[in-house]
């Protein structure tokens, strides 16, 4: 499993602090396992296939060590881009573009899913298929479903599992995948097979292993699921006049694009879009750094990995893929290391900001926060914080 995977899936389900559930969890884990069983009979599973599907279970620790790894996402986006996108995998892309044009060109046809976006995610999940993870499936989904963390998620995928295990398309002995438990070449989770798997290469089996064709269909048929929108654009880079108020800035802030244009912003290539479409500025490293305008098919990549990095650096390499150049860097005021963002966040709670966990991520809430507090002491609130500004604070 590659680092990049790894930090792909670190926050692909939810946040470290989802809230609690009354989800059983925790205790002996034979006896957290026996609960399963019985739960899975009770579902109308016959009791061979059920005790063959746990035969053999773990508990793996190393799942749980990767579950707890979030420290990639401390990095700026600047760096964090330029970490994921090489010329190598541009240019992988490109290939497998020629190669599965016809796909596709169907699913672009039938889904209105650009090929960009779907070769984005196949890079950064798996290296276009090369690096797909070598956990056990079943055993990374029982071992977070046990833990405490985000039991919630993680126990409706064992009884996916089962599901795919009835219908011949899992073993629970061989099935391997990333330690969240997703599976493939685009990294999907059990549940989300079962109801978004594709057989596009017409053999009767949903293979996301080695069908590159059921993979890029499945994937696509997931983005829709999620909300996708049929040809409409998910990111444009773009220019901003020196006056631009950047409290404007931010997901929560979204105008049409015609109104935007209005206020000075400019595509840095080509057009802005279509003017009554709906569409926000970010600024990932504030004011002086690259600056982008988004749209509603940009918030359905978070339904796919929730790290406002990620998604952003995906979001753009997808608009590389597809002829963008690369983004003007800009001269971004330095930024904060993990210790010294976790204590920014801890003054901001101080101060009745809510910022999430303190994690040392600079997630959405931490960048609202810092928005306000930039407002209160006369700075362009970007919502990029500094050590000018931690200083102040």
């Amino acid at each position: 499993m590659t680092a990049m995977t790894a930090m792909a899936l670190s926050t692909a389900l939810a946040s470290p602090a989802a809230a609690q559930t009354d989800t059983p969890c925790g205790g002996d884990f034979d006896a957290f396992v026996a609960d399963l069983k019985q739960e899975a009979r009770a579902r109308g599973h016959e009791s061979g296939l059920v005790d063959s599907f746990f035969r053999g279970v773990r508990q793996d620790r190393d799942v749980l060590s990767a579950d707890r790894r979030q420290g990639v996402f401390q990095m700026p986006f600047t760096d964090f881009a330029r970490r994921l996108i090489s010329e190598s995998r541009i240019e992988n892309g490109r290939r497998n573009a020629e190669k599965w044009q016809d796909i596709f060109d169907q699913i672009e046809a039938d889904h209105g899913v650009p090929r960009g976006i779907l070769l984005s995610f196949w890079a950064f999940e798996t290296d276009y298929g090369a690096v797909q993870g070598d956990y056990n499936t079943r055993d990374a989904l029982v071992t977070l479903a046990h833990d405490c963390r985000r039991p919630e998620i993680f126990r409706p995928q064992v009884f996916a599992a089962i599901e795919l295990h009835a219908e011949g398309d899992l073993d629970p002995q061989t099935t391997t995948g990333a330690w969240a438990g997703e599976i493939g070449m685009v990294q999907m989770l059990p549940e989300d097979i079962l109801n978004n798997g594709v057989d596009g290469d017409g053999d009767g089996r949903v293979t996301l292993k080695t069908s590159v064709p059921d993979a890029l269909m499945s994937g696509a048929n997931l983005l829709v699921d999620l909300g996708w929108r049929p040809n409409e654009p998910w990111m444009t880079e773009i220019e901003v006049p020196e006056d631009f108020d950047w409290s404007l800035s931010g997901l929560t802030v979204e105008k049409p694009v015609a109104d935007w244009g209005q206020l000075g912003v400019a595509a840095r290539r080509g057009d802005l879009g279509p003017a009554e479409l709906p569409a926000s500025v970010v600024a990932p490293q504030g004011h002086r750094g690259p600056a982008f305008l988004v749209y509603p098919n940009f918030r359905v990549l978070f339904e796919w990995n929730q790290s406002f990095v990620y998604v952003t650096t995906a979001a753009h390499f997808a608009t590389r893929l597809e002829g963008a150049p690369a983004f003007d860097a800009g001269d971004p005021e330095p930024g904060l290391s993990g210790d010294e963002m976790k204590t920014l966040q801890r003054r901001l709670v101080e101060m009745d900001h809510d910022v999430g966990e303190v994690d040392g991520i600079l997630g959405a809430k931490t960048r609202v926060a810092v928005r306000a507090v930039q407002e209160e002491f006369g700075l362009p609130p970007d919502g990029w914080p500094t050590p000018a500004l931690l200083n102040r604070l």
